[in-house]
């Protein structure tokens, strides 16, 4: 099982970086590879702060994860295609993490179902300008939710965070924080609240809160309220064609947006997840967890946050479904703790999200290739 996982995960990163090399820089790349306020290119990191002072002022909120795009751009394309391969990576680790399933199935399962269940893995993970705001932000999401949810004991455990308390974290848990909030406008009002509601739980049941805690809540939301009460968002907002529509009608827009986002975009991961829930919670009879729970609200809220954006691009869905990954990964392992003999059918569905991902890049190279016309 560990040599043909170990195989798959090799063809898995091989596939990708193929795919990432033929992938080239386009549509917003090419203008993020300038100052944004004329047609110069960027050549230095003061270039890029000054090219994301105009952007916070007159196009979007979103400095942070522009910032990091243009710093890649500004690295060249190939380091930045082996760079997307090494963030999956991180990301893939830290969805078994936060799960708490740490083995290379589990990791293999992640990076399957991160591609295979995507809604657009073209835009949200090998599309530059996508990778930065989807990919590579979830990663920082996801290691900003864990440090908290590593604080919440389940039923049954002693209180006391797994592997003792991290080395420094009251330094680095400010810019991680920020970092968390300044990313994108539904999650991170989303982690924000989870952060907030693993603090309330620890309060209620009468524990002691470290510093660190309050310093990230206050970071993140700090950073949440920087990327939505930007300057930019008004004069981008202003340009929605849909403000020209009155309310009854925006309202059924944005509804319909929702909807779409259920019923297509998060679709199989949503399959999948009640899929799971039915054999762990209605089969087996087991508890979801606490961390589950807040896991899945903090999905919740990220996919309802978006009925107060104009427009809900299936791209969007992606940090959505990397917290519902999370929680699958977690449901296999309580499934497989009482009941090992539902490994093969369970890996059975990861090879399936395996082979759809593979068949997405897979097309998209014979046909860059020739080998499709």
């Amino acid at each position: 099982m560990w040599g043909l996982t170990g195989i798959l995960i090799l063809v898995s990163l091989t596939v990708m970086y193929k795919t990432h090399r033929e992938l080239p820089f386009m549509m917003d790349d090419l203008w993020y590879s300038t100052m944004l306020s004329d047609e110069t290119p960027i050549a230095s990191f003061f270039d890029i702060v000054k090219s994301q002072i105009w952007h916070y002022n007159n196009w979007g909120g979103r400095s942070m994860t522009h910032g990091i795009l243009q710093l890649t751009l500004l690295m060249g394309e190939r380091p930045a295609d082996l760079l997307n391969v090494v963030m999956t990576v991180l990301l893939s680790v830290l969805a078994c993490v936060v799960a708490q399933y740490r083995n290379m199935p589990a990791f293999w399962a992640a990076m399957s179902m991160l591609l295979g269940l995507n809604a657009n893995w073209k835009m949200s993970m090998f599309w530059q300008a996508g990778a930065a705001n989807y990919l590579y932000i979830s990663v920082f999401i996801l290691l900003f939710a864990w440090c908290y949810l590593r604080e919440l004991p389940e039923k049954g455990e002693d209180g006391a965070p797994e592997g003792g308390r991290l080395w420094g974290i009251t330094l680095w848990i400010v810019p991680l924080g920020i970092l968390a909030g300044w990313s994108n406008e539904n999650m991170g009002p989303a982690v924000w609240l989870l952060s907030l509601a693993v603090m309330a739980l620890a309060v209620r049941e009468k524990r002691r809160l470290p510093l660190w805690m309050f310093l990230g809540n206050v970071s993140c939301l700090v950073g949440s309220v920087l990327v939505i009460a930007a300057p930019g968002n008004f004069v981008r907002s202003a340009q929605i064609e849909s403000r020209e529509y009155g309310f009854f009608w925006q309202c059924f827009l944005r509804g319909y947006a929702e909807s779409t986002a259920v019923t297509v975009y998060l679709f199989p991961t949503l399959l999948a997840l009640g899929f799971m829930m039915v054999l762990c919670r209605g089969v087996l009879k087991q508890e979801l967890g606490r961390r589950n729970i807040l896991l899945l609200l903090c999905a919740l809220l990220s996919w309802g946050a978006m009925v107060l954006s104009p427009h809900y691009p299936d791209r969007a869905s992606f940090g959505t479904m990397t917290l519902l990954i999370c929680v699958i990964l977690s449901l296999a392992k309580k499934i497989l703790d009482v009941r090992k003999d539902l490994a093969w059918p369970l890996w059975g569905m990861a090879a399936l999200a395996w082979l759809r991902g593979m068949y997405y890049c897979g097309e998209f190279l014979a046909i860059t290739w020739g080998w499709i016309k």
